[in-house]
């Protein structure tokens, strides 16, 4: 809005916010140090940079201590910046109503008194004041642009942390591409709104107070006018807009976040898409997901479409009767020319705010509908916790024992039912049994991914539900099935538990697993860069990446999934050497399907029913005759 109540449109800049600084993705790389040359610089740099927090203020795996997010609470967190967009913004509210007044003066003692200099004068202040809001303008957009980067930055790591906290169980239930959501567009909508919407939401409803007085400070009678006229249709409007946007913005943000997951579920399968031509029909199933966010977007613009026309109507409409009135009392010579001109430019300063505050509505609703997504994922509690009084898990020597453990995913639906099982230390026990039975479920809740329905299971003699997550999981290696390498450096890999281990310490677990060939024909050894998810190795090597990044942790006891059952002979073989040097003294449980894996164990258990039917060693088990001795017979015959 101008200074002629919208006759200028230069200062009021709005749309989407701007960005800094390109966001920078770690990969792990190692930092070489800052040049010489440029330390001057960086260090006026960071001189000048805002507090980004202390990364020495440890982690919570457990609990989120923060308060409960709102606008308000993500506003006030830097209050010196909150301080000073105020103050820009009440002098560049004020400085936009000067317009209007300098008119009246220039009209009625400049130009109808035929006084030269009060014109001079009238049209210098104008000039002034238009300077002035275009600095108060760029100091409030600079200050709003910082708050709201703060805020969304403090938020997108309360988000990300807070995911960290969330238990396995969660990534099972929610879909990726709606959790990406709470990250990217929810977040995007809160850092529009905080970094021009409150700003607005501000100055137009001070401009409104504002020209509230002056109108009755011109004319009482015109101004009473005016309210009767405009105020009651505006709030009838404004609550059906109200009503009907909350509905409409909260259906916009879970269609968007439906159609990330489709587009993140689509991209993820997207070798099995092109596998079974199913291009043409994933087209037609996002066209549908597509079209439910269109729905939601044509519902919210009809509703802009009819309430925003119809605020201009009812304005323009006052408009008409005040400017009849007025100029009725103006011929009678109650009222001067000036100051109805300016009556009238107030009256469209009063006016402009409303159509202004229609489309902030609309964007504060979006940002409504966000917020309350964000709450609702940071309301979210872990599963799996430790407990207050958790005590640190000293060293182990890897005793674990299953007590009457039963485990449901689903209430009434048991997975596993009164298992009992005692593994000694340094034990390997392979766990055979049908698709379903409740194998890996026994391997996820010795690493305590979840806890058991009922029962207890105990490492020495720890019950796992008394020491701390992270005692606990550094002293346990686990090897899945389908082992997942991360964007960096066959370093980086190898030493993800690990990060401070020396060169010659994942040399020796590169040596252990016999990755020595693979290092060295890479065209820069160990700091040579995996493409994503490890797509430049094969599914041998990323699994010997996997072993050797568990050898390298040096674990006490070892979790293995599935570990051979997707290679091929060769690589199967190279893989089950480097599983003899990584269990060598270790406790292991194995989750095997290939029975040449569970016969290298010292001890067998199969699993079906949701019971441990069987247990004995391989010998043992063929000649009991049960269970086991018919899948070995099976598989024999298949050989």
């Amino acid at each position: 809005m101008s200074m002629f109540g919208g006759g200028f449109g230069g200062f009021n800049v709005g749309g989407r916010p701007t960005v800094g600084a390109a966001g920078r993705k770690g990969n792990g790389l190692p930092f070489a140090g800052i040049p010489d040359d440029l330390r001057e610089g960086v260090a006026r740099l960071e001189a000048r940079e805002p507090d980004h927090g202390d990364p020495r203020v440890p982690f919570d795996p457990v609990h989120d201590a923060g308060p409960r997010i709102s606008m308000s609470r993500l506003l006030i967190g830097r209050p010196g910046l909150l301080a000073a967009a105020s103050l820009a913004i009440g002098v560049e509210t004020l400085l936009l109503q000067a317009g209007p007044y300098l008119v009246q003066v220039g009209i009625d003692h400049g130009i109808a008194a035929g006084n030269l200099r009060v014109l001079i004068v009238a049209t210098a202040c104008f000039v002034a004041a238009v300077l002035l809001t275009g600095v108060a303008t760029a100091v409030r957009m600079r200050k709003s642009g910082l708050l709201a980067a703060a805020a969304t930055r403090d938020l997108r790591i309360r988000i990300f942390a807070h995911l960290q906290r969330m238990s396995l169980d969660y990534y099972t239930r929610e879909k990726a591409g709606v959790t990406m959501t709470r990250m990217t567009s929810d977040v995007e909508s809160l850092q529009s709104l905080l970094q021009d919407g409150f700003a607005q939401f501000l100055i137009q409803g001070l401009t409104m107070v504002v020209v509230t007085g002056l109108l009755f400070h011109y004319n009482a009678y015109l101004a009473m006018i005016t309210l009767v006229l405009v105020v009651p249709p505006l709030t009838i409007a404004s609550l059906w807009f109200r009503h009907a946007a909350d509905k409409g913005y909260n259906r916009q943000r879970d269609a968007i976040a439906t159609m990330f997951a489709d587009l993140s579920e689509s991209l993820n399968g997207v070798r099995v898409v092109i596998a079974h031509n199913r291009q043409e029909r994933n087209v037609v199933a996002h066209r549908e997901v597509v079209g439910s966010y269109r729905d939601a977007n044509d519902w919210t613009g009809r509703i802009n479409a009819i309430y925003g026309p119809g605020t201009s109507v009812i304005g323009l409409i006052a408009m008409a009767v005040l400017l009849f009135i007025g100029g009725r009392m103006v011929l009678r010579g109650d009222l001067t020319i000036g100051e109805l001109t300016a009556f009238v430019l107030y009256i469209n300063s009063f006016f402009q705010p409303v159509q202004q505050l229609v489309q902030l509505y609309t964007q504060y609703q979006q940002g409504k509908a966000a917020i309350g997504k964000i709450r609702g994922l940071l309301s979210s509690a872990p599963t799996v916790v430790s407990a207050r009084d958790a005590v640190v898990l000293p060293p182990v020597r890897g005793r674990i024992v299953f007590d009457d453990v039963t485990f449901e995913y689903l209430p009434g639906q048991p997975v596993l039912s009164g298992v009992t099982l005692d593994i000694a230390p340094g034990e390997t026990v392979a766990c055979v049994g049908p698709t379903g039975a409740g194998k890996s479920t026994l391997a996820k809740l010795v690493t305590r991914f979840y806890d058991p329905t009922a029962g207890s299971i105990s490492i020495d003699g720890h019950d796992l539900r008394s020491v701390t997550l992270e005692s606990l999981r550094t002293q346990i290696g686990v090897v899945p099935q389908e082992p997942f390498l991360f964007a960096g450096t066959l370093r980086d890999n190898i030493a993800f538990a690990r990060p401070s281990a020396t060169d010659d310490e994942v040399w020796a677990a590169v040596d252990a697993v016999g990755l020595r060939d693979l290092v060295q024909r890479s065209p820069e050894g160990l700091d040579t860069p995996l493409h994503e998810r490890g797509q430049s190795v094969s599914s041998g090597e990323r699994q010997l990446l996997a072993l050797a990044r568990a050898f390298l942790a040096e674990p006490r006891v070892v979790v293995l999934d599935e570990a051979t059952s997707s290679l091929d002979l060769r690589s199967e073989l190279r893989v089950e050497a480097a599983l003899d040097a990584l269990l060598q003294g270790r406790t292991a449980i194995l989750v095997a399907h290939r029975l040449s894996t569970a016969m290298r164990a010292d001890r067998i258990i199969v699993v079906d029913d949701h019971h441990i039917v069987e247990t004995g060693s391989h010998d043992e088990l063929v000649a009991a005759g049960g269970h086991y001795a018919a899948m070995f017979e099976t598989w024999a015959a298949h050989s």
